[in-house]
């Protein structure tokens, strides 16, 4: 059995005294009895002192973003090690607004897959169609697509370190949330063709994250899904409260 991840994005919030403050209480609140690999993602500025807040904890450090190279006249840029230097473990790739706000193409997202993995970071590769191509009946194509670029050129080893994660735009911080049986559909497709990439063995060990407006009154039926294997967390990350109810969900069914 593939063993869950909850992972928490607290994107461009929080001061680092914030940051401190809300990973100390996480420490605390997740010491014991947790069955998910559980993940905090804060912004650049905080990792250092969130890493020192979780240290002697289970809780793992990501970053949000990285670069490609490895240094150079990249201003504004982080590389993969350097988030290693800062105690990462993971990286968030691929984030739909990534992609809807700066630009971010497939063939970016496989080059920073493929940086992060040369430095022993884990990946969280997002993928996710937007309302009118779910409307339009594209998401199969669209979420394929981005997956195959993401991809491109990974051996079956490296495909088997990724965390994935299927992320509907139209649901990030909207309230509103992908049924369980859309998310399994498509978290479906997704498997289905990890293992047309990779082979089926690489397929059946890859997480699958969903994402979008997940809460602890959600949390339990989506991971009733076979395919659902954990949950990428917006803004319900940044309570300590609802972050641990998300986290120690109860398995149902």
């Amino acid at each position: 059995m593939r063993r869950p991840v909850i992972a928490g994005n607290w994107k461009m919030n929080g001061t680092t005294a914030e940051s401190v403050l809300l990973a100390r209480e996480l420490a605390e609140r997740l010491a014991s009895g947790v069955e998910p690999e559980v993940i905090v993602a804060p912004t650049f500025t905080a990792l250092i002192p969130v890493r020192e807040a979780l240290g002697g904890t289970a809780v793992a450090l990501a970053a949000q973003n990285l670069h490609w190279e490895t240094k150079g006249a990249y201003t504004g840029e982080i590389s993969a090690e350097m988030l290693v230097d800062a105690g990462c473990s993971h990286v968030i790739i691929g984030h739909s607004e990534r992609r809807a706000l700066f630009g971010e193409t497939d063939a970016a997202v496989n080059r920073k897959v493929i940086a992060a993995l040369a430095q022993g970071l884990t990946p969280i590769v997002c993928v996710g169609e937007s309302l009118e191509q779910r409307e339009s009946g594209a998401t199969r194509e669209v979420v394929l697509s981005q997956l195959d670029g993401a991809l491109a050129g990974l051996d079956g080893d490296a495909v088997g370190q990724l965390i994935l994660a299927y992320e509907p735009v139209w649901a990030i911080g909207t309230g509103h949330t992908a049924s369980p049986e859309q998310a399994q559909e498509v978290h479906g497709w997704i498997r289905d063709r990890l293992a047309e990439l990779a082979g089926p063995a690489v397929a059946d060990i890859v997480r699958i994250q969903y994402g979008g407006s997940v809460k602890p009154a959600n949390i339990a039926t989506l991971m009733a899904k076979p395919d659902i294997d954990g949950a990428l967390v917006g803004g319900a990350s940044l309570k300590a409260d609802s972050f641990e109810g998300i986290v120690r969900f109860e398995r149902r069914g």
